[in-house]
């Protein structure tokens, strides 16, 4: 089973473009971050015509998160439960047998700020209901735009971001702390090229000069990680005329290892 993350920065703008990457890379489970459209702009038709169900949470201009899948999705959730947040952030659903949590992070703005409050409030929500998940599907997988680094390896300058937004001790304690769950970094569990990010600013040539950040992961559960057979970025849809900043992260799973 091939998964993949993509913050595509507005759906709306990047549709053709995931189609395109989609018929280049069939991939079995898509998450999307970002589609900035409404339920009611979602074009579930589009996807269908290529082979994928679709389940989707829309939010007007910011936010939107979908799941797009070649086999049903069941069990289908929307944002944390208990967690009372009128952001449309998470979708989670299962795919033969396997969790799939799909994730938009919150940005957090800078430390110190209201936002900044409303991301650890949502991180630990968070974690206490991905707990509870993984106690009843052993089989799961985190993944989405955590707008979170995870060390200096993933920072094109940590002298000078550390400390800045993505980069403070308090997001990636939370980042620690899912992973204390029993969930691996799947990207990380093979040997990696130095600066590999996912995100790059459109700003001052930040992905032609490859000053970016890796903020975009994919967790997976204890049961699953044998079962890893590779975890790649493919920055080619960066280099696409308007492109989203972002690029899709995507695992290999041999389910039947």
């Amino acid at each position: 089973m091939k998964l993949a993350t993509w913050n595509v920065n507005s759906l709306g703008v990047r549709l053709p473009q995931v189609l395109d990457w989609l018929a280049a890379n069939p991939v079995d489970v898509l998450a999307l971050q970002e589609l900035k459209l409404t339920d009611d702009k979602f074009p579930a038709d589009a996807f269908e015509t290529i082979g994928y169900h679709a389940q989707w949470f829309g939010q007007k201009t910011y936010n939107g998160v979908a799941l797009l899948t070649r086999a049903p999705a069941s069990d289908v959730i929307k944002n944390i439960p208990g967690f009372d947040d009128d952001m449309s952030r998470v979708i989670t659903g299962t795919v033969e047998g396997v969790r799939v949590i799909g994730a938009y992070f919150p940005n957090g703005q800078e430390p110190g700020s209201d936002k900044f409050e409303y991301k650890m409030e949502w991180l630990t929500a968070l974690r206490r209901w991905v707990k509870e998940e993984l106690s009843v599907h052993p089989k799961l997988v985190l993944m989405g735009d955590y707008n979170i680094t995870f060390d200096e390896d993933d920072v094109w300058d940590p002298v000078n971001l550390e400390g800045t937004i993505h980069c403070t001790e308090e997001e990636r304690y939370h980042l620690r702390a899912l992973i204390a769950l029993g969930l691996h970094d799947s990207y990380r569990l093979f040997a990696y090229p130095p600066k590999s990010y996912s995100w790059w600013d459109y700003r001052d040539a930040g992905f032609r000069r490859n000053r970016g950040m890796r903020i975009d992961h994919i967790l997976v559960s204890e049961t699953l990680r044998p079962s890893v057979i590779a975890c790649t970025i493919d920055k080619t849809p960066r280099k696409n005329e308007r492109p989203s900043d972002h690029a899709p992260v995507i695992v290999d799973i041999s389910l039947s290892a």
